[in-house]
């Protein structure tokens, strides 16, 4: 399967200029970040062609590349699920049958083989699942964040705890930037804090959505560190949802992110 995101762009923009959407991934070589849309040259136009006083040309421009990222994940969940893993959950029944017909007729050995191939392929299908999860998780859109982040923690090698209070649903582009701020801070603790506890917050307290993840591990100095790709992208995401976010770490006692998006009225 090889699909492309094709973000709708401005009038006049040349495609060709922008490299490609903006992505969470931590390799920031060959790819552009929100911020890097809508950076400009001191006395010229920014990269979109809009004059630099116009701030909030910029941010629209960042908020349609995101959604347009965001959109193209929530294809590609849908096409996974609905298309191969469909087809793999069959063929699985399938394999099921013939195994126990072989077995009903005494080919205890050729059973074996087809139940073998059959648990093979169903591990297989568990593990696209999980991919497509990362892609985007459907729980996100049916549940909520607090479901969908309580299910992401299980699946990272570190002990993480979630705790989701008075979090009702938001605008899908805020769940999103939250979701996958708060998914790209576990990435990062379980990558760079060593062996560590990492607790995720999500509250509402009532005149904006905040969360938190903070990690027990080896922590960093942030002036002589160079920030990543992983945490532009974070606050690109936040940014372009009208919030902020902040990292503050501390050598040997752990990282905090931080984050928040007021309630638009």
């Amino acid at each position: 399967m090889n699909h492309r995101a094709e973000a709708e762009l401005p009038d006049g923009i040349d495609r060709g200029r922008m490299g490609g959407l903006p992505h969470d991934g931590a390799n920031g070589q060959g790819q552009l970040s929100a911020a890097d849309c809508i950076a400009t040259r001191p006395g010229g136009p920014g990269l979109f062609g809009f004059d630099d006083s116009s701030a909030a040309s910029r941010l629209r421009a960042a908020q349609r590349l995101v959604a347009a990222g965001d959109a193209e994940r929530q294809r590609i969940e849908r096409d996974l699920h609905d298309g191969v893993q469909q087809r793999l959950t069959a063929l699985r029944v399938r394999l099921e049958l013939a195994a126990h017909g072989f077995e009903a007729r005494g080919d205890k050995e050729a059973g074996a083989a087809l139940s073998e191939l059959g648990h093979e392929l169903e591990q297989a299908t568990e593990e696209l699942r999980a991919f497509a999860h990362g892609i985007y998780p459907a729980l996100l859109t049916s549940g909520g964040l607090g479901p969908a982040l309580a299910s992401a923690a299980t699946r990272v090698p570190e002990h993480v705890s979630v705790l989701a209070r008075a979090v009702r649903r938001y605008r899908p582009e805020v769940e999103t930037a939250v979701y996958f701020s708060c998914l790209a801070a576990m990435d990062n603790a379980a990558r760079h804090a060593g062996p560590a506890q990492v607790m995720v917050s999500v509250w509402d307290d009532g005149r904006a959505l905040r969360f938190t993840i903070r990690d027990t591990g080896r922590g960093f100095a942030p002036r002589r560190t160079r920030i990543g790709a992983g945490i532009t992208n974070m606050r690109d995401r936040i940014a372009a949802v009208g919030g902020t976010l902040t990292v503050d770490s501390t050598p040997a006692h752990g990282t905090r992110v931080e984050g928040a998006v007021p309630h638009v009225s």
